[in-house]
């Protein structure tokens, strides 16, 4: 059905057809309601797609991540995606490998065809996102808080959950521990380092091992070498990197944790279903995914958003953290 079919129904021209459907006033009362009414007849609806172009709205959402294969990224896409759609949004989703430079060429690339921009853990450096910060169309950064930077964020507490977690191994007797780290450009992996650093007082001893990727394989291949360390303890960067390392401990045949404490960070879905279930920290994902659309709706709309405060991430001690082995 076309705008041509209703308007030959109704005797009337397609512009006339056009000016009524968009709410054109100068079109009378009575005319207007014949051609709604033939309109409705026929079933016809307007080309959502064709009417943003010609109006210069695109009703699209840009969602960069660093790696789709993250449940985590999931929840707070999900979450976001409610809100979106609730407003007529939809969302124009991409994944740029972990790699800052893909993740900007995406984001410049993405900015003249969408109306907004969610960036999640974004790895641009600090020039790019300036760059970004001078652009018309609103970005909202999540998961990320970078001082000097002109736009708007919102972020999970990474700092105090990990120092939580810390002093759950300190209190159990751990003193000599291993981090398996996430991308050196990820604002989480700094908060996480920086947290772990200040356990010292707690009297934490920790290495810092880098892994390939911050994923389950990233996580088993830093194992072995985790191990040179003798620690009694393994922090991995996320829930991930953790589920990796239970599964190369358990080749090994080191157990967790009457051998080997293990935590993970962020909680996602199957984290609590690992053998044995994961210490961790949760991280409000629905909420970080909801505030992340209030404030980018609040900025399409022209309205300087209230940003939140950082939200908290609580920890939760599961069996894979126990006393420290002693040698």
């Amino acid at each position: 059905m076309t705008i041509q079919h209703v308007a030959d129904a109704a005797g009337v021209s397609i512009a006339t057809v056009s000016r009524v459907l968009n709410g054109d006033q100068r079109v009378s009362p009575e005319l207007a309601d014949k051609v709604k009414d033939v309109a409705t007849r026929l079933g016809y609806r307007p080309f959502g797609a064709a009417r943003d172009l010609a109006s210069g709205n695109h009703r699209s959402i840009g969602v960069i991540v660093p790696d789709l294969g993250n449940p985590y990224f999931h929840d707070v896409i999900k979450a976001a995606n409610v809100g979106a759609s609730r407003d007529g949004y939809r969302m124009v989703i991409s994944d740029s490998g972990d790699d800052a430079e893909v993740e900007l060429s995406i984001a410049q690339e993405r900015l003249s065809q969408v109306d907004g921009l969610l960036i999640l853990s974004s790895r641009i450096d600090t020039a790019g996102l300036r760059a970004l910060s001078r652009q018309p169309t609103p970005i909202v950064l999540v998961n990320r808080v970078e001082p000097g930077i002109d736009l708007p964020m919102v972020a999970v507490d990474n700092f105090t959950a990990m120092l939580d977690l810390c002093g759950s191994l300190a209190a159990l007797g751990h003193r000599r521990v291993v981090y398996i780290a996430g991308s050196e450009s990820a604002w989480q992996n700094r908060e996480r380092w920086r947290a772990i650093r200040q356990a010292r007082i707690l009297g934490l001893e920790a290495t810092m091992l880098p892994a390939a990727t911050s994923s389950i394989e990233g996580g088993y291949a830093a194992t072995d070498a985790a191990l040179e360390s003798a620690p009694t303890a393994i922090i991995a960067f996320n829930d991930l990197v953790a589920c990796g390392v239970l599964g190369r401990l358990r080749e090994r045949g080191i157990r967790v944790p009457d051998d080997m404490s293990v935590t993970g960070f962020d909680d996602i879905v199957f984290a609590q279903h690992t053998l044995p279930p994961l210490t961790t920290a949760v991280s409000p994902r629905a909420e970080l995914g909801a505030k992340a659309w209030e404030i980018l709706r609040a900025r399409l709309a022209g309205v300087e958003p209230d940003l939140p405060p950082l939200l908290a991430a609580t920890l939760v001690v599961r069996d894979s953290t126990g006393p420290a082995a002693t040698a």
